[in-house]
């Protein structure tokens, strides 16, 4: 079968040969042709873009045929996923084509700063010779911490090794012996942040690693040490960053990324200490030819209906669409449990009475996936959940069960980790939505969506109104509030949805409120 394939952004050449050679119609839509894309798109089955295109819900409704989205890259904030997932468009990427790419650019940034060669270079073009103003250091011997031991963090400590580096390593998501397996020792992050010479990230950014590197923490570097971050803008206090550069507490910096790009604050790219790059992780040659061809193979796969790629949304319907709000029920009841672990799970349960067997696999995968994206982000999907747990040593076990129950139909998620395990209960009500159930033994009933609180307090008077009175100062709307405490105990459980998410400084004020133990912030708006 011949399908019609879209290209609305420059596309590096071997990708679209291999498009073109699929015996396919390829459409390349030049710049004078962007406004009249979504015309060309009326009989397109599928569309491939960079970055240049947005692909919004007004521009896939105009595709009425449309069945996949290629972004050829990782990131995927120009596609309207939920809107994608909604028309059954699946959206696929190219998560892993800028591995080397990214790897290769930590080592010009830390090479770079240890030898003050940008410095160094500007002094040269003015035409000043100082040798002296641009004494280094050495890689021979130091320290390195590897924040991230993902695929990139691990490429950057072998490369490192070469070098006569010590590795130290820190990612909650891995078990410690398989970091040793990989000639690191492992570290919790505030002793990986006192110890290295040298750290550089690897992570991606979600509300778990937003500001990851808070001030404090950058205080618990060595004095001395370089700071190198190829990996996402807003993991850094990039304000404490510029302080502690200004101070010579830190040597220097490399950075390729910034919390807003391009800045609007130049003082930090621009410092005499730091050598910064224009996001330039995947901006090689090779690189391009990845992203190009790997996303061609996804968007041709995709249309001849493989399951095998890398798909950002959902890439099936297992039984029918009967099947999906189960995925959905279990992916959320994983997003609860794995944010309220506070590190990435080592064992995640899914148990499942009384449903069809049929959906057993993929709603125990969705309860994984659910489970990873507080740490992980953007970089898990359905497709590679279950690669990704194996990677970090995460065991996926799935069971049946025919425990008696008031609800006809069940999903339970136990996921455990090492500061303890959360258990969480689900069903979906007749209307077909979900709703958690149970919640580490406290029977209550609330929606799985949109913006959570989560709180533990002593079950005394007053508490909800204290809590009201601070959501309310902070102009945060209350959309339900349900409460629940087990029969002879002195401890509650209050669920809170809310219409926006409460910034740091209301977390911080409701942890103030005496009789609260426990506060969690929970994002479900895009899950």
């Amino acid at each position: 079968m011949t399908y019609r394939i879209v290209v609305s952004d420059p596309l590096e050449k071997t990708g679209l040969a291999m498009l073109r050679e699929s015996g396919h119609d390829v459409v390349e839509v030049s710049a004078e042709d962007k406004p009249r894309l979504p015309e060309l798109l009326a009989e397109a089955d599928a569309l491939v873009v960079r970055s240049g295109t947005r692909v919004t819900a007004d521009l896939l409704s105009a595709g009425s045929k449309l069945r996949v989205v290629g972004r050829a890259g990782i990131g995927v904030d120009n596609v309207d996923i939920p809107a994608a997932t909604e028309r059954g468009v699946l959206v696929v990427n190219a998560p892993t084509a800028n591995l080397i790419s990214a790897t290769e650019h930590t080592f010009a940034l830390l090479l770079a700063a240890a030898r003050n060669v940008a410095s160094a270079d500007a002094a040269m073009r003015r035409e000043e010779w100082n040798r002296k103003a641009y004494v280094g250091t050495e890689l021979q011997g130091k320290t390195l911490g590897v924040i991230g031991f993902g695929r990139i963090g691990q490429a950057v400590a072998r490369r490192a090794r070469a070098f006569d580096m010590e590795i130290l390593a820190y990612d909650p998501f891995l078990d410690a012996d398989q970091v040793r397996r990989a000639d690191a020792r492992p570290l919790e992050l505030d002793e990986l942040l006192a110890e290295a010479d040298v750290v550089t990230l690897h992570v991606p950014l979600t509300d778990a690693t937003r500001n990851l590197l808070t001030g404090d923490r950058l205080r618990r570097m060595k004095q001395g040490a370089i700071l190198i971050n190829c990996a996402r803008g807003g993991t850094v206090d990039e304000a404490t960053l510029l302080e502690l550069l200004e101070s010579g507490h830190l040597a220097a910096a490399g950075l390729d990324v910034f919390a807003e790009e391009p800045p609007t604050d130049w003082r930090l790219a621009t410092h005499p200490r730091v050598v910064s790059t224009p996001h330039l992780g995947a901006q090689t040659r090779e690189a391009q030819v990845r992203i190009s061809t790997q996303t061609a193979r996804m968007v041709l796969a995709a249309l001849d209906g493989s399951l095998a790629v890398t798909a950002v949304n959902l890439p099936f319907r297992p039984a029918g669409t009967a099947g999906e709000p189960w995925l959905r029920l279990a992916e959320r009841l994983g997003r609860i449990a794995g944010a309220l672990l506070g590190s990435g799970p080592r064992h995640l349960q899914v148990t499942l009475q009384s449903i069809a067997d049929a959906l057993h696999p993929s709603v125990a995968v969705a309860a994984l996936k659910g489970a990873l994206v507080p740490s992980l982000g953007e970089a898990v999907n359905y497709v590679n959940a279950e690669s990704l747990a194996r990677e970090r040593g995460i065991e996926l076990v799935r069971s049946a069960s025919e425990a008696a129950s008031p609800w006809p139909s069940v999903v339970r998620v136990r996921a455990v980790g090492p500061e303890g395990e959360v258990e969480i209960a689900g069903t979906l009500f007749q209307d077909g939505e979900p709703r958690v159930v149970e919640l580490d033994g406290y029977p209550l009933e609330f929606r799985p969506n949109r913006h959570v609180l989560l709180l533990r307090n002593r079950d005394v008077p007053g508490v909800v109104g204290r809590l009201g009175t601070v959501l309310g100062e902070a102009g945060v709307n209350i959309a339900e509030i349900h409460l629940a405490r087990r029969p002879n105990s002195d401890r509650a459980v209050a669920v809170v949805r809310v219409d926006q998410r409460p910034d740091d400084a209301t977390l911080q004020r409701i942890l103030d409120v005496d009789e609260i133990e426990r506060a969690d912030r929970i994002d479900l708006s895009d899950a």
